[in-house]
C-alpha cells in the first residue's frame, strides 16, 4: 500500500505507540497516510480504537516479521 509518511514504534511500549502516531498525524493533511511499525501486541487493540475515536480511518492492519503494521489515512 502506498505511504506518505512512516513512523517505527519498535520497541516502545503502550501508551507510546499510540501517543507518537497522534503527534505524526499532525503534521500530515487530510487524506494522506501514515505507516505505523509497531512490537507491542496491545498496539493492535490500541491502534483500532485510536482510529474509531480520531476519526482517522484504520486502512489495513498487518504482521511483517514478527512486526505489527497499520495503515492510517488522516481524516
Amino acid at each position: 500500500m502506498d505511504f506518505n509518511k512512516e513512523f517505527d514504534a519498535s520497541g516502545l511500549s503502550c501508551p507510546l505507540p499510540i501517543v507518537k502516531t497522534k503527534k505524526a498525524l499532525t503534521d500530515m493533511t487530510s487524506g494522506q497516510v501514515l505507516r505505523v511499525i509497531s512490537t507491542d501486541p496491545g498496539s493492535v487493540c490500541d491502534m483500532a480504537a485510536f482510529a474509531e475515536q480520531t476519526g482517522n480511518a484504520l486502512l489495513e492492519q498487518a504482521t511483517e516479521n514478527s512486526k505489527f503494521v497499520f495503515y492510517l489515512k488522516k481524516a
